[in-house]
């Protein structure tokens, strides 16, 4: 569920080419290690990446955003939406964060 709402958020925040393909390149690349960490349930590794990418988002999607926002004379709807989905993948992130932190725990990391 974690790699199917952070996928369609970032497809949403990139569908009006407001911010640059870097956004997309680090988002896409952290889920399809996100897919890794779904498919091998016993590795350590996969998850510990998933979750590192996952929080270095974080601060590369503060700094997309806070860059290439818009002023309000430029801000239609379609931007305004994926601008919005955009804030949004950011803000569901720490949960992202925490509950693959308890997977990792799980899989018995310490």
């Amino acid at each position: 569920a974690i790699i199917l709402v952070h996928w369609l958020l970032t497809v949403w925040g990139c569908m009006n080419h407001m911010l640059p393909l870097s956004y997309a390149w680090g988002n896409f690349s952290v889920l399809a290690v996100g897919i890794w960490a779904i498919v091998q349930r016993d590795s350590l590794d996969a998850i510990t990446m998933f979750l590192t990418g996952l929080l270095l988002t974080v601060l590369t999607d503060v700094i997309h955003i806070s860059i290439f926002y818009p002023s309000h004379d430029f801000l239609s709807d379609a931007k305004r939406f994926s601008i919005g989905m955009a804030i949004f993948s950011l803000l569901l992130k720490p949960v992202s964060c925490y509950l693959v932190y308890r997977m990792y725990r799980e899989r018995g990391g310490e």
